[in-house]
């Protein structure tokens, strides 16, 4: 083996040596490949610009409709849940008589917009319940309370339910007295 194949010379020479013609068409294939790379590159980054502008459209889009919605449902919301309407105090006035649970529930509601329609049927049904427990401990008239309760819980209820502001036989006049303070 000679010394010119031992150091790389000889028939690989041809590849490098600068008088070869083949260079120049290596040289210049390469240069055509950089600029299709570079002109692709060029194409894919205009087309991902242009997707990033139509999802940056379309999401603001959504985010308008999205807005205009939950306005349109404030509004609704705000119809129908009205306090000022002649409606105001009747919700609560009838969950007032829906057992203790419900006079708890009504005194809440009523407590963050008041009304007088709602705070007359709290103080009506608070001193109907508190007449029947007093009723159920007297010995003779306790097995009656709970029907005279229920007699006048639901005639409460109908005067409430027909927007009537009507007090509690014999003693709806002292309820609103004695708990003026609801």
């Amino acid at each position: 083996m000679s010394d010119d194949k031992k150091f790389g010379k000889g028939e690989g020479e041809d590849a490098i040596n600068p008088l070869n013609p083949q260079k120049g068409d290596l040289k210049s294939d390469a240069s055509e490949a950089v600029n299709e790379g570079n002109d692709a590159a060029k194409d894919l980054e205009d087309k991902a610009k242009e997707k990033f502008e139509e999802a940056k459209e379309t999401a603001d889009d959504f985010a308008e409709k999205a807005k205009k919605t939950a306005n349109e449902f404030k509004e609704e919301a705000k119809q129908t849940f009205d306090n000022s309407g002649p409606d105001s105090g009747k919700m609560v006035a009838i969950i007032a008589h829906i057992t203790a649970i419900g006079w708890i529930v009504a005194l809440i509601m009523n407590s963050q917009n008041k009304t007088e329609f709602g705070s007359y049927y709290i103080r009506q049904t608070l001193g109907i319940w508190l007449l029947t427990i007093v009723l159920g401990l007297i010995p003779i008239v306790g097995c009656f309370a709970a029907i005279i309760g229920l007699v006048l819980i639901v005639m409460s209820l109908i005067n409430a339910a027909n927007d009537k502001m009507v007090p509690t036989a014999g003693l709806g006049d002292y309820f609103q007295d004695w708990f003026k303070g609801l």
